[in-house]
């Protein structure tokens, strides 16, 4: 059996890592009776830390809210993933969390063994990120930690939205879990109101407390969450969707498109296909054009023709660049003397020397 003050962080540790626990639950896993599990409640309680008890069957304890945050039990992975994330979660898309985590790390970093302390240095000292230009999208931390709460509370959660023309409405949801991008943070839920999942982008959200009431998680609208938020950002919030064939292989274009842009599927050693949308079949071309790559149109067929009409309208812009005054001015007898070559260089006597002459004291 632990000794008392060991028992009684494990069971700390085992509040904090779940939401409720039974007795029994933690009984069998201090390896003690439910009668030493009540009383080592109440010593928690008498250091200060509110557990909550509920009776009856379905009845167990639950770590409350207190005037002061309890201390974290971490293990020696836990706290190396704590204080690399604190040093990389400036410019993450989170409004004000630079000097927040700064001032965590600093609190981490001072209690951490030595050994842990010098991987996470060695990591950062040798680590240089690379963040997209732009400033991105800013999410208040306490909307998202209230988000990632009633998640993982499975709570309804009422919110105003606003979307991307400054209109507000009202929403009750069933939350299911947050997708974060390079730049943005999303919800994914079950809209009540429209009875179908739907991916809330997490800083146009406001939401409208008390949560509640519980309900039972439904079935995900996907296994890969990821590919569905980003499917859903890239292709569904677009009027024009298009699937194209880019002639590189599937890693290099992971590494030049972002999720947000569109979805990457591996077709073949050299090609893969890019499902993608915008706002119109004008904008894809120019889309498609600034990846770089090399391209086929597998869908739509209209995409083609704006294509066509695009590069007509560049063409007849060339033509009438090379017609214009300005490069009727450069005659031959300019581009003949702009293509000559220069006067030979002097030496330092005065004399011509050709280019390639050998000259200085070695000549002959």
């Amino acid at each position: 059996m632990l000794e008392t003050s060991a028992r009684l962080l494990k069971l700390l540790s085992l509040l904090q890592a779940h939401r409720e626990w039974s007795g029994a639950d933690l009984a069998d896993r201090l390896g003690v009776t439910p009668r030493t599990v009540r009383r080592d409640i109440d010593r928690l309680r008498e250091l200060g830390y509110p557990v909550n008890a509920s009776p009856g069957t379905g009845g167990g304890y639950q770590l409350g809210v207190g005037a002061e945050m309890p201390p974290l039990l971490l293990d020696d992975e836990e706290a190396v993933a704590v204080a690399v994330g604190l040093r990389t979660a400036a410019g993450q898309g989170i409004e004000g969390i630079g000097e927040t985590s700064v001032r965590a790390l600093a609190k981490l970093e001072q209690v951490l063994p030595g050994r842990l302390r010098r991987r996470v240095s060695t990591l950062n000292a040798f680590t240089v990120p690379m963040l997209r230009a732009g400033r991105p999208s800013a999410v208040d931390p306490a909307v998202l930690t209230e988000l990632a709460g009633v998640c993982r509370d499975s709570e309804r959660l009422r919110f105003e939205y606003r979307d991307h023309g400054g209109s507000t409405t009202r929403r009750t949801v069933e939350p299911h879990r947050l997708v974060c991008t390079e730049r943005r943070w999303y919800l994914v839920a079950w809209d009540v109101d429209r009875a179908d999942w739907r991916t809330f982008r997490a800083d146009r959200i406001t939401p409208k407390p008390p949560h509640g009431p519980r309900f039972e998680a439904r079935t995900p609208p996907a296994d890969d969450l990821a590919a569905y938020v980003s499917q859903g950002v890239s292709n569904r919030a677009y009027e024009a969707t298009a699937t194209i064939r880019l002639h590189t292989p599937l890693q290099e274009a992971q590494q030049q498109i972002s999720p947000s842009t569109g979805v990457l599927e591996a077709e073949s050693d050299t090609t893969c296909v890019l499902r993608t949308g915008a706002a119109s079949l004008d904008v894809m071309v120019i889309h498609v054009m600034l990846l770089g790559y090399d391209f086929d149109v597998l869908a739509p067929a209209e995409l083609t023709d704006h294509i066509r009409r695009n590069r007509d309208l560049l063409t007849r812009a060339l033509e009438r660049a090379d017609q214009s005054p300005e490069r009727a001015d450069q005659s031959p007898e300019r581009e003949e003397q702009a293509q000559a070559p220069s006067a030979a260089p002097r030496t330092p006597d005065g004399a011509d020397r050709t280019p390639g002459t050998p000259s200085g004291p070695g000549a002959a």
